[in-house]
């Protein structure tokens, strides 16, 4: 059953947050992504990605649907970043063992240790580009509105 849209619509002030939060998305994931790829060669997702599995709270990793829910993105799209992970060395797949069905995808030791260089990396970058994005004042504003 599909739930009715509601009949209200968004303020031109709504609109304008919003606006301005996409802006402000799109220009911190450029910036962080960049540096990731050069240092790297990795993508923002795929950190993303990387960061989920060496949290997942198992040695099998996670299903690939958790996966999937961890990073935002649909199974199809998972299948393809898990490929690009294991040809990288930095993810490996595997079967649950009581159903056999199941699809697990965990960390290697080697994702472990990208992912632990790329980590400070990650975290200046994502301070470099808040304070770049800051200069301007109406981002800047935004950002100290979504904060509090």
């Amino acid at each position: 059953m599909k739930r009715a849209m509601s009949e209200r619509h968004a303020s031109e002030r709504e609109q304008g947050t919003w606006n301005q939060l996409v802006a402000l998305h799109a220009q911190v994931s450029e910036l962080v992504e960049r540096a990731l790829q050069d240092r790297f060669g990795l993508s923002l997702t795929e950190y993303s990605a990387l960061e989920a599995l060496a949290e997942a709270p198992g040695p099998a990793g996670l299903r690939m649907q958790a996966l999937a829910e961890a990073i935002g993105l649909n199974q199809s799209s998972v299948s393809r970043l898990v490929a690009r992970l294991e040809r990288q060395g930095l993810a490996e797949r595997s079967l649950n063992e009581r159903d056999r069905r199941g699809v697990f995808t965990s960390i290697t030791e080697t994702g472990r240790e990208t992912l632990k260089e790329a980590t400070p990396v990650y975290l200046q970058t994502l301070a470099a580009a808040f304070d770049r994005v800051g200069a301007d004042p109406v981002l800047r504003e935004l950002i100290e509105r979504i904060i509090q």
